[in-house]
């Protein structure tokens, strides 16, 4: 039976509030939300490589697993704008590597496949490569990753972020996420430039977070940190958006984001107790914010977008 209320729903200031629902995001999102009412779905879905989440079966055949993710798209179909964007965050084994295209395939039957991001969690750095104007001191390694121990693959250090729309042909606010030239002359030398700041391209490095006790501090199989939701968000363009919905919200990264954007989200979740870590992350965004209102997290754009 779908439940009455959400589980949590937590005002989000200055414009609306983050609901989380317990609820299978398949009947879910039709049922709770009105067609069009969506302006970024950012998302990660099991990846179905056997991890052990609480109330969810990661094993499944793979032709079963492609089908629900399809009935996820058509879900998601529903409720997304016009000019709405879709980010799926996929990872795979390096033994399996065309699973998460196998993924975005199934989800390409409904939307256009109109960015392919690299979401980078670990990377070498040499100093020699990086050149004296970086200022090295040393060779650097940076972020995390999960050890392998393999005589035939390396490390995995990095997943998709797929960018789906419905045509291909939503515009983007690439500064809201930009960076510093490098190089000061290409400042005036690039009629496109606006200031001192260019395109951060399709590799984003985003490490997760230390933590010192997973249990208490990542209680979930599979998370991504909430920079990466908000650089979805701020991509699509902040300006533009009314409503976030993240269909498997986990412990909360992509509502914690809507929470540090002041953006209304809906999220769902099979899990109650993923939920209710969701909320208290949720809850303590919120108070961070009431704290420090001037902090605004992540925004590089100083002028209007290229």
């Amino acid at each position: 039976m779908a439940p009455e209320r959400p589980f949590a729903r937590i005002a989000v200031a200055p414009r609306g509030a983050v609901d989380l629902w317990c609820e299978d995001a398949i009947p879910g999102l039709p049922r709770r939300l009105p067609p069009g009412s969506v302006d970024v779905v950012v998302t990660s879905p099991p990846y179905n490589l056997g991890a052990p989440y609480g109330r969810y079966d990661d094993a499944r055949p793979r032709s079963e697993y492609l089908a629900w993710m399809a009935a996820v798209a058509e879900s998601v179909e529903r409720v997304l704008s016009d000019d709405g964007s879709f980010f799926l965050n996929v990872g795979g084994r390096p033994k399996d590597p065309w699973l998460p295209w196998d993924v975005a395939r199934a989800v390409g039957e409904r939307f256009e496949l109109q960015n392919v991001i690299h979401w980078i969690k670990s990377i070498a750095i040499d100093r020699e490569a990086a050149g004296r104007s970086a200022g090295l001191e040393r060779d650097l390694a940076l972020g995390h990753y999960k050890p392998l121990v393999s005589r035939r693959y390396v490390h995995g250090a990095h997943e998709y972020v797929f960018h789906f729309s419905r045509r291909g042909d939503v515009p983007i606010d690439r500064l809201a996420v930009g960076v510093p030239f490098q190089d000061k002359s290409n400042v005036d030398r690039w009629a496109s430039s606006v200031g001192d700041l260019r395109c951060r391209g399709n590799t984003w490095f985003l490490p997760y977070p230390t933590i010192r006790e997973r249990a208490r501090d990542r209680p979930h199989p599979a998370t991504f940190p909430p920079e990466l939701p908000e650089w979805c968000v701020r991509l699509h363009g902040l300006p533009r958006v009314g409503r976030i919905v993240d269909p498997f919200v986990g412990i909360g990264a992509t509502a914690v984001a809507a929470a540090r954007l002041g953006v209304t989200a809906t999220g769902f979740d099979v899990d109650r107790e993923y939920l209710r870590v969701a909320a208290e992350r949720v809850r303590r965004e919120v108070r961070s914010r009431k704290r420090s209102p001037m902090r605004v997290a992540g925004d590089r754009r100083r002028t209007a977008p290229a």
